[in-house]
C-alpha cells in the first residue's frame, strides 16, 4: 500500500508529469494569461459574493425555509465553494504549480473538482425535487414534513461529489505511471477523466430529460398551463438548460479529447484552462436564474443591500396577490408548478 503513495511528497514529481505530458515549461505567465487570470479572479470574486447574499438571504428569512429554497440553498453553497476553490486554484498555478508536492497539487484539483461537482449535482437535485413536485402535486413540505428526504438528498449530492474529487488523491492516479496521464490534468489517469466527463453528460441528458417530462406533465395537469403559464416554464427551462450547456459542453469536450488525444498531439489541449474557466461562469450566472426570479428572495437580498424596506411578504405571495414565481395567477385550479412558492418553473 506504501508504494502507492511513496511519491506524494516528492518534490520534483509535478514537473516531470508536465514535462511529459505537455512538453512545454509554464514557469512563465504570458501577458494574456495574466489578463485571462485577472478576468477569472474577478469572476471568482463576484461568484462568492452573489452566492454569499443569497445563502445569507435564505437563512434570513425562515419563509425561505421550505425544501425548494434549501435546494437552492445548497446549490448556492456549492457554487460558493466552486468559485472559492477555482480562485486558489488560479493563484497556486503558473509559477507556483512546481512548487507543489504531489499530494498539494492532488488536494488543489481535487478541491476544485469536488465543488464543481457539488454544483453539478445540486442541479440535478433540484431538477428532481421539480419533477416530483409536479408530478405529485406536493411531496416535500418545510423543513418538518419532509425534512428528513431533502437532507438526505442533499447529504447524497456531497457525499457523490466528494467521492468524484477524492478518488485521484485516494489512490486513482497516474504517478508512476506517465504514459497514462492526461494532458490537461498530468497527474490524473485518463480513465478517471473519461468517467467524470461521461459522468456529467449523462447528468446533462438527465436534467434535459426531467425537465421535458416536467413539461409535459405541466401541460397536460392543467389547462391553465397552455397559455403564459406554459410560456414562462418553457422559457425557464430553455434559460435553465441552455446557460448549462453553454458553460459545461466545451469542457466535456476538451475532457473527452484529452482522454483520446496522445500527448502532444493536439495542442488545443494546452488551452484547457480557458474552457474550465468559462464552466465557472456557471456558478455566476446560477443565483440569477434559479433565484433571482423569485420575488420572495430578491426582495430578501434587497433588503440585505440597504436598497428596500417593509414587511417582509407570506412565501408564494407577492404584492397585489400574485405569486412570488412566474405571471400573476388567475382563477382556476392551483398549478403544482407554482404551489407554494416549491419550484419556480
Amino acid at each position: 500500500m506504501s508504494s502507492i503513495y511513496k511519491d506524494y511528497l516528492s518534490h520534483g514529481k509535478v514537473q516531470e508529469h508536465y514535462n511529459y505530458t505537455k512538453g512545454i515549461p509554464e514557469s512563465q505567465l504570458t501577458p494574456s494569461r495574466q489578463a485571462a487570470q485577472a478576468v477569472i479572479l474577478a469572476i471568482c470574486v463576484a461568484s462568492v459574493l452573489e452566492n454569499l447574499l443569497v445563502l445569507g438571504a435564505v437563512a434570513r428569512n425562515r419563509r425561505l425555509h421550505s425544501a425548494m429554497y434549501l435546494f437552492l440553498g445548497n446549490l448556492a453553497l456549492s457554487d460558493l465553494l466552486a468559485g472559492a476553490t477555482f480562485m486558489a486554484n488560479v493563484l497556486l498555478s503558473g509559477p507556483r504549480t512546481f512548487q507543489l508536492t504531489p499530494v498539494a497539487w492532488l488536494a488543489r484539483e481535487g478541491s476544485a473538482f469536488t465543488a464543481l461537482s457539488a454544483s453539478v449535482f445540486s442541479l440535478l437535485a433540484i431538477a428532481v425535487e421539480r419533477h416530483v413536485a409536479v408530478a405529485r402535486v406536493r411531496v416535500y413540505g418545510a423543513v418538518g414534513g419532509g425534512g428528513r428526504r431533502v437532507l438526505g438528498l442533499l447529504g447524497a449530492c456531497w457525499a457523490v461529489a466528494l467521492a468524484i474529487g477524492g478518488l485521484p488523491i485516494l489512490g486513482w492516479n497516474c504517478l508512476g505511471r506517465l504514459e497514462a496521464c492526461s494532458t490537461v490534468l498530468p497527474l490524473y489517469a485518463k480513465p478517471y477523466v473519461v468517467l467524470v466527463a461521461s459522468a456529467f453528460m449523462v447528468i446533462l441528458a438527465a436534467i434535459a430529460g426531467l425537465y421535458a417530462r416536467i413539461y409535459c406533465v405541466a401541460r397536460a395537469s392543467h389547462a391553465e398551463l397552455a397559455g403564459p403559464r406554459a410560456l414562462a416554464l418553457l422559457r425557464t427551462v430553455a434559460i435553465v438548460l441552455g446557460v448549462f450547456v453553454a458553460c459545461w459542453l466545451p469542457t466535456f469536450a476538451i475532457l473527452l479529447l484529452d482522454a483520446s488525444c496522445p500527448h502532444r498531439a493536439c495542442p488545443i489541449l494546452a488551452q484547457a484552462h480557458y474552457f474550465f474557466s468559462f464552466a465557472t461562469l456557471n456558478s455566476l450566472l446560477n443565483p440569477i436564474i434559479y433565484t433571482w426570479r423569485s420575488r420572495e428572495l430578491r426582495g430578501e437580498v434587497l433588503r440585505m443591500l440597504g436598497c428596500r424596506q417593509g414587511r417582509r411578504l407570506p412565501v408564494g405571495r407577492a404584492p397585489g396577490g400574485r405569486s412570488t414565481f412566474g405571471p400573476p395567477r388567475t382563477s382556476g385550479p392551483t398549478s403544482p408548478t407554482l404551489l407554494e412558492g416549491q419550484t419556480m418553473v
